[in-house]
């Protein structure tokens, strides 16, 4: 009895694209039928229902395919907490054209190690990003959200709420923004307004 394939296949992002993922499955003998998917998901969070459809979907014998390990888990306790699953199930793991059986010490070792790769190259991209957005800021190129009014209108919806003749509904629709919006901009405004 030949043992199935169960592809996985995640990317992080709404605009990452899954097909290289699909194709390397697909290279790797996993019908388009058999791969489950996480899109706009990352690695460290563990409520990914693809991946609990492929867990699921193994039985003894089966083989889970990942293209590689950074798709499956970003951290050694997820990847291990799989990993124990995947042997009370019978089940082998392959990562990309690598097959590692987690009841085998040499495979669970092996696991182990790439586990700790992943995790320390999630390290190091979140400590990248962490750098990255502190020299923007420092640079003053990253400011957060901008406002919804230019200065111009926020100084007449001042105004126009000072006066007394127009409600935070009236303002809301007359600049067309929300109604918190126009309290955010009266409370930014306030400060200034005061003597």
């Amino acid at each position: 009895m030949t043992a199935t394939k169960i592809g996985y296949a995640r990317c992080s992002t709404d605009r990452q694209d899954l097909t290289a993922q699909r194709a390397a499955l697909a290279k790797l003998g996993v019908t388009e039928d058999r791969i489950y998917t996480d899109h706009g998901l990352t690695g460290t969070n563990r409520a990914r229902p693809g991946l609990d459809q492929a867990l699921a979907a193994v039985r003894a014998g089966d083989v889970l395919v990942v293209p590689k390990l950074d798709r499956l888990a970003r951290s050694v306790p997820d990847a291990r907490a799989i990993a124990d699953q995947l042997e009370a199930k019978g089940v082998k793991l392959a990562l990309g054209a690598s097959v590692y059986d987690p009841a085998d010490p040499m495979g669970k070792m092996f696991f182990n190690i790439l586990a700790t790769f992943a995790e320390f190259e999630a390290d190091l991209i979140r400590m990248r990003t962490r750098e990255g957005m502190a020299i923007a800021r420092a640079k003053g190129k990253l400011r957060g959200k901008q406002p919804k009014l230019s200065e111009k209108q926020q100084k007449e919806l001042g105004r126009m709420h000072a006066s007394g003749d127009y409600s935070i509904s009236d303002l809301a629709e007359l600049f067309s923004v929300s109604r918190p919006t126009v309290y955010r901009t009266l409370q930014r405004k306030s400060p200034q307004a005061t003597p």
